[in-house]
């Protein structure tokens, strides 16, 4: 059997139709010229000892990587890349199988499978892809705080314009990018059919200055869905307007959403400096995180000790130290440990990534899709997949360099984890992430890249790990259009 009729048949509907709405592009995309398709296949295998593998394996490898001890993979994948940025129109791409086995299952899916289009500065993505949102580093960031590389990408459809772009008569110097994507839930958790609303918008100011200033919002919506143990359907397409602008629900629908807005929102709001020293470029960074309304404008949030708080620091003249970057996260504060209280509404207790109504949460086959360090439900003592640890504080370090061809990645997370205001942690569980890593690609046998990591744990949360994490990878071109 297929492996799509394996699938639920919601899952398989929509699969069917990104397939179908892929093919199509990639038909009428064939009449370009001098497009060349790529291909990349290899395999991981992660040792280590302890009850879950090192942390820092597994929690930017968008859900490729198990969080078991021993694990191993099998990738194939087929793709053709953007060709320029200068061409008016142009496409890419991709189909990325998956062989992923671990001492609890093996399973075979595609990771990957999506077409992108380009006109202009305009961008349309069908189908699941790795994608990163956030202004956090794409390199050495823990995380983003809404978003991050812990979870299995969702299937999506997105519009918009995807990179800085100036806006017409500003001299280059105030540029704009924005989206809307409409993602659908696979995992069928306790929800079927739950649908993913994503929207962003985001202004940069500079241009070709050598300081630049940034700011942005991403909202994100769980909505829909039908639960599967009492029946119930969770709103419809019917009910798209009132998600797209934060509105309560009608009648239909349970009371905590007719009071409250319909659906299950978070809002990230984003804010960002960057500037240009001759050989070095250095970029701080803000995001944080509301569940509650009212949502107010950056240094007025009700809770502003929550957050993401990043520094970077990158050069092009010593290669050994390429980049270094910091960052703190803090959601312990929550608008205070009351959301009512004798009759009055406080509006704390914001129990960031847990929801009531969308019982699945903000998560998606067992990883949080936002920070990996709100912890997983995969790593839950009870056999109920909702978000037991909420409440962390981190100081997250990385350091990227190369030396004579070969590449180097240190990154190091402390953290102290206080569980939920429900359900607290007492005492507090610390943990300690440790990883190094090296790859080095040699020309002399078919340019063959080999990577090998080395991570330790220490603490009480995910308890004591070490191990050796060992890739093998091969790329190429698979011929010319």
């Amino acid at each position: 059997m297929s492996m799509i009729n394996k699938m639920p048949m919601f899952v398989k509907h929509h699969v069917k139709k990104i397939l179908l709405a892929f093919l199509c592009m990639i038909t009428g995309f064939a009449v370009a010229q001098n497009d060349t398709v790529n291909y990349e296949y290899g395999f991981s295998s992660v040792v280590s000892s302890g009850k879950y593998a090192p942390f820092l394996f597994h929690s930017s490898s968008f859900g490729s990587v198990s969080h078991l001890p021993v694990s191993g993979g099998l990738f194939a994948s087929v793709y053709k890349p953007f060709q320029s940025d200068k061409k008016a129109f142009d496409y890419s791409f991709k189909v990325s199988s998956m062989l992923r086995s671990d001492n609890q299952s093996t399973e075979i899916y595609f990771h990957e499978i999506y077409a992108d289009s380009r006109l202009w500065f305009l961008n349309l993505t069908v189908g699941v892809k790795e994608e990163s949102f956030g202004n956090q580093d794409a390199e050495l960031s823990g995380g983003g705080l809404l978003f991050s590389n812990n979870a299995r990408p969702l299937p999506r459809i997105t519009a918009g314009i995807r990179e800085f772009t100036a806006i017409p008569f500003t001299f280059g110097l105030i540029q704009i990018k924005g989206g809307l994507s409409q993602g659908w839930f696979s995992d069928n958790v306790y929800i079927s059919n739950l649908l993913l609303h994503h929207k962003f918008a985001y202004v940069r100011v500079g241009g070709k200055l050598p300081v630049h200033v940034e700011y942005g919002i991403e909202h994100a919506a769980q909505w829909g869905g039908h639960v599967q143990s009492t029946g119930q359907s969770l709103g419809g397409w019917k009910d798209y307007l009132r998600i797209f602008m934060g509105k309560s629900g009608t009648s239909d629908v349970p009371l905590p959403e007719q009071i409250n807005a319909l659906g299950n929102h978070i809002i990230s709001q984003n804010a960002k400096i960057d500037f240009k020293i001759k050989d070095y470029r250095f970029a701080a960074y803000w995001q944080n995180i509301s569940e509650d309304g009212p949502i107010n404008f950056i240094w007025n949030t009700l809770n502003l000790p929550d957050g993401l708080w990043g520094f970077s620091v990158k050069n092009d003249k010593f290669p050994v130290f390429q980049s270094f970057l910091y960052e703190y996260l803090n959601t312990t504060d929550q608008t205070g440990p009351f959301h009512d209280r004798d009759g009055i509404i406080y509006g704390g207790a914001d129990n960031y990534f847990v929801n009531g109504i969308e019982l699945n949460s903000w998560n998606h086959w067992g990883k949080t899709i936002g920070t990996p360090y709100i912890t997983s439900p995969v790593f839950n003592v009870s056999d109920l997949l909702y978000t037991e640890n909420n409440r962390v504080s981190v100081h997250h370090f990385g350091l990227k360099g190369s030396y004579s061809d070969t590449n180097y990645k240190m990154l190091l997370s402390i953290s102290k984890n206080y569980g939920t205001y429900t359900t607290p942690y007492n005492p507090y569980k610390p943990q300690t992430s440790f990883l190094a890593e090296v790859s080095h690609t040699f020309p002399q046998f078919y340019n063959i890249e080999c990577g090998l990591s080395v991570s330790v744990d220490a603490g009480t949360l995910f308890g004591n790990s070490a191990g050796f994490m060992f890739t093998l990878k091969k790329s190429g071109w698979l011929f010319s259009y």
